[in-house]
């Protein structure tokens, strides 16, 4: 049976290969979400603490792959 990962795509252009293996498709995918709003949620707070260092409208939203492979 196929087993998923994921692999997070970050603005700066690094990748990070994610320790969590997953049964499901869909259990990696609700996962990377997760860690996108966990993403969010880190800039509105730097955001808050120092907003002329941490302006909002810089933040972009990481992206991410999600792959197959062998158990």
């Amino acid at each position: 049976m196929p087993k998923y990962k994921i692999i997070m795509q970050y603005p700066d252009g690094t990748n990070e290969e994610q320790d969590e293996v997953f049964d499901t498709e869909e259990g990696a995918q609700e996962y990377a979400n997760y860690l996108v709003s966990c993403s969010q949620e880190g800039a509105e707070i730097l955001n808050l603490s120092n907003p002329g260092d941490y302006p909002l409208e810089d933040y972009e939203n990481p992206n991410f792959e999600i792959i197959e492979i062998e158990d």
